[in-house]
């Protein structure tokens, strides 16, 4: 399937990995040190690693379409951090449900952040910068994947144990 290209010593343990196309480079946060390590996709070398203030081991991460505006979910203290990509600051800090773990997007103005403990944090993200929550729900036991179908903006979200069963949760986003 791939050849092994490189191996780059991150400094510690990375949580989700997300490439950035406005500003060319790899994105990870690095849990074990509550920083965003950056990482350059053509000299196959870490650019930088960048403190997140407020950050309790980051583990998630989705980066906004076109803006260039990342989202780190902190599982320790249940934050979600916004951080320009461009400056690397921290310019925002939200509360999260329990355990945040994945992040989807719907590609245009929804960000939802599911969680270990079956929390699902949504935002509104017409403004990328300034992420307005719209609430959480409990979507089920260990709902801590997601995905999101850009048409319909329904959310997708294995169960591993409902009543004994694993299912897929099928959500459809009120509006």
């Amino acid at each position: 399937i791939a050849d092994l290209a490189a191996r780059i010593d991150a400094g510690g343990e990375v949580g989700n990995v997300q490439y950035d196309p406005v500003t060319g480079n790899v994105f990870a946060p690095i849990q074990s040190r509550d920083e965003l390590a950056e990482f350059d996709p053509r000299t196959l070398k870490l650019v930088a690693r960048y403190p997140l203030p407020g950050a309790r081991h980051p583990h998630g991460l989705r980066i906004a379409h076109g803006a260039a505006i990342g989202y780190v979910a902190c599982d320790e203290n249940d934050r979600l951090l916004v951080v320009d990509l461009k400056s690397r600051k921290v310019i925002g800090n939200l509360p999260l449900g329990r355990d945040p773990d994945v992040l989807a997007d719907d590609g245009a103005s929804r960000l939802y952040v599911a969680s270990e403990s079956g929390s699902l944090s949504a935002f509104d993200t017409s403004d990328p910068a300034n992420p307005r929550k719209l609430g959480d729900i409990i979507a089920g036991g260990n709902a801590h994947s997601v995905a999101v179908d850009p048409a319909s903006g329904r959310l997708f979200l294995p169960l591993r144990d409902l009543k004994g069963e694993a299912v897929m949760r099928i959500l459809a986003p009120s509006h």
